[in-house]
């Protein structure tokens, strides 16, 4: 149990801790001590399961509550991320007959931990879960903070839940298996971190992203410890998003018309916020809120992560801006933006004319 830095989310009784350290999915306790009943379904996906799936179950098999264990294997992509994928779990909980005391482990990405956590929201009226991500994206962002759920057709995590895990183990070691891709997409949820409330972090993220793309050991540590500790504190402050929370969602208005229009999968959820924070950037230095200054180095540090700062020239921009109208964002049929008066202090408006969001959009096109 040594190297292990752990965070808490407080939310009362219903608060959890975030383990984050190498071999933890080797470490049984850290599965006894969160699961409350004696059995378990593991939800994972066919490009984690042949590299985790098995050393998972051997943890399970020592950890001393679980006397039952069970696991559904799901398509990879954010494609999959549907209603009807979704029916696979609960046709496993269903026809194995597990009742109110399983505990369901989302071992994956982002995809497999919103999934796992709407269907432990929806069985039975609500069964626990254990966040187990494999991403970096997963690790920093989507397994923190209780929002699950599923894409539709018309719109990106528009059908879910909040519903919180009763713990997190975040191994940094399954991020020597994730593809350079990903890895860089996962980083843009570290930036904006740094963005939108913490500029000492997007300064250290300015000297040492090298390292993570290099995928140093103790720069991982403290970039993931860093995320979810700031992340954790908007949860805290705003569980439901009714106020502070939505300024982790800078970039992700413009982001989720691209996954949306581009159909998902074809950007990666990274690299669409990647982009949707620069768009962010410009349209906040065009209303004179943020310099020009903040803008470069926005996207100097985006593009040094390996991430696009411009979006796909194939949606035009009348699409673009119907896609952005629907979000979780939107009051009363206006758009509203995360937009940045500095870096490190970001703010939610709808103070900006149509027109306006039309030009940035075309300034922000690819060629």
């Amino acid at each position: 149990m040594n190297n292990i830095k752990t965070l808490r989310v407080e939310l009362g009784e219903r608060h959890y801790p975030i383990y984050i350290g190498s071999g933890l999915l080797g470490q049984s306790e850290l599965f006894t001590r969160h699961i409350a009943g004696k059995q378990v379904l593991v939800v994972t996906n066919d490009t984690v399961a042949p590299l985790y799936l098995e050393k998972t179950l051997a943890t399970l098999r020592g950890a001393s509550a679980v006397r039952r264990y069970d696991t559904v294997i799901l398509p990879d992509g954010e494609q999959y991320k549907t209603l009807e994928v979704l029916n696979r779990i609960f046709d496993s909980l269903l026809s194995k007959q597990f009742d109110r005391s399983v505990t369901l482990v989302a071992l994956g990405g982002g995809v497999i931990g919103d999934m796992t956590g709407f269907a432990a929201a929806c069985y039975q009226r609500g069964v626990d879960f254990i966040q187990i991500p494999t991403t970096l994206l997963a690790q920093v962002d989507s397994s923190v903070g209780g929002k699950t759920g599923v894409n539709h057709a018309l719109g990106k995590n528009m059908i879910g839940a909040f519903h919180q895990p009763r713990c997190v183990i975040a191994d940094i070691d399954t991020l020597n298996t994730l593809p350079d891709r990903e890895l860089s997409a996962g980083l843009a949820e570290v930036i904006k971190y740094g963005l939108i409330g913490d500029p000492e972090f997007f300064g250290w993220l300015e000297v040492n992203i090298h390292k993570l793309l290099a995928r140093d050991p103790a720069s991982l540590m403290v970039a993931v410890e860093r995320s979810c500790f700031d992340k954790a504190q908007v949860v805290i402050a705003d569980e439901r998003e009714s106020g502070v929370r939505a300024l982790l969602n800078l970039g992700h208005t413009f982001g989720h018309a691209i996954e949306t229009g581009m159909g998902y999968g074809v950007w990666l959820h990274g690299e669409a916020v990647a982009t949707g924070m620069c768009m962010a950037a410009r349209m906040s230095a065009r209303l004179g809120r943020l310099s020009h200054a903040d803008v470069a180095r926005t996207e100097a540090l985006i593009q040094r992560a390996n991430l696009p700062i411009r979006a796909p020239a194939v949606l035009d921009t009348a699409r673009f801006i119907d896609l952005m109208g629907v979000d979780k964002k939107v009051k009363d049929g206006r758009i509203r933006l995360v937009l940045l008066e500095a870096i490190g202090k970001a703010i939610v408006t709808d103070d900006f004319a149509p027109e306006l969001l039309a030009a940035v959009i075309n300034e922000c096109r690819e060629p």
